[in-house]
C-alpha cells in the first residue's frame, strides 16, 4: 500500500497579516513557487502520491489552486474544517477518514525545508500500535524559538530533558496516536506527543539541513530573496 501524507494548511496565519488576509499562508510564494507546492513536489519525489490537505481560512483558494493534484502527479483529498480550525491533532484526527489505518507523514504547510522525505517513509512503515507511535524531525533552535521543544537522546525524543531542539513540523505518525481523540473537536498535538514520549514511544532525528519557519512577512521576504539569488 502506498504511503500517504497530510499537509497542514488550516492555520489563520495571524503573524503573516496583512498578506494572509487575502491568501492562505501555504499559498504564499518563495522563489516563485507557493510553499505548499514545494511540499507536494517533495512528497511526490519521495514516492508519496496520496496527500490529504486540511483547510479552514480561505480554503477555497487552496482547492482552486491545487485541485485534485493531477498536475503534480499526486492525488489530493481535502479535509475542510470549521472556522477557527481544529488545532493540529484535531485536524489530523478529522482527516483519519482519508488517511486510514496505516502510518503516514505530516508536513506543516507554512514551513520551508529541503529534507529528503524518502527515508522518513521507511521509518514510518515501521511504526506500529505496540511500539513507536511517532518519529520527529528536530532542528537547531531558530533565533525566534531559542528555548526549543524536545530533547533528543540516542534517537529517542524526550519531553523534559535538556538540551532541547525545535520540532520541525515534519514527522511520521501511527494512527493509534490519535485514536482516542473525538473527531470534529479541537486538540493540540504537543500533549499527544508528550504522553507518548513519557512511555518511550517516540523516536527522532536531528536534521541539519535548510529549514525556515515562514511565520512573518520579514522571514518570507528574506527566504524569497535567498531562493531567487540561488536559482
Amino acid at each position: 500500500m502506498t504511503m500517504q501524507a497530510m499537509i497542514l494548511a488550516a492555520g489563520r496565519g495571524e503573524r503573516m497579516r496583512p498578506l494572509t488576509d487575502h491568501c492562505p499562508k501555504p499559498l504564499l510564494a518563495v522563489g516563485g513557487k507557493p510553499l505548499i507546492v514545494r511540499h507536494i513536489e517533495r512528497l511526490a519525489a519521495a514516492g508519496v502520491t496520496g496527500i490529504v490537505i486540511n483547510h479552514a481560512h480561505l480554503g477555497h483558494m487552496l482547492e482552486a489552486a491545487l485541485g485534485n493534484g493531477v498536475a503534480f502527479g499526486v492525488r489530493i483529498r481535502w479535509s475542510p474544517e470549521p472556522p477557527g480550525a481544529l488545532e493540529t491533532a484535531g485536524g489530523i484526527r478529522q482527516a483519519m477518514q482519508f488517511l486510514g489505518d496505516a502510518p503516514f507523514l505530516v508536513v506543516n504547510g507554512d514551513i520551508f525545508c529541503d529534507a529528503d522525505l524518502a527515508p522518513l517513509t521507511g521509518i514510518a512503515a515501521r511504526l506500529h500500535p505496540g511500539g513507536d507511535l511517532a518519529h520527529l524531525l528536530l532542528i537547531d533552535n531558530p533565533a525566534h524559538h531559542p528555548e526549543g521543544d524536545f530533547a533528543l537522546k540516542t534517537g529517542r525524543v524526550r519531553s523534559e530533558e535538556e538540551p532541547r531542539l525545535t520540532f520541525s513540523g515534519i514527522a511520521a505518525y501511527h494512527p493509534a496516536l490519535f485514536a482516542h481523540l473525538e473527531a470534529g473537536h479541537p486538540a493540540r498535538l504537543a500533549p499527544q506527543l508528550r504522553a507518548a514520549m513519557d512511555v518511550d514511544r517516540v523516536s527522532g532525528e536531528h536534521y541539519r539541513g535548510r529549514w525556515v519557519d515562514v511565520g512573518t512577512p520579514e522571514r518570507l521576504a528574506l527566504l524569497d530573496a535567498q531562493l531567487r539569488m540561488s536559482a
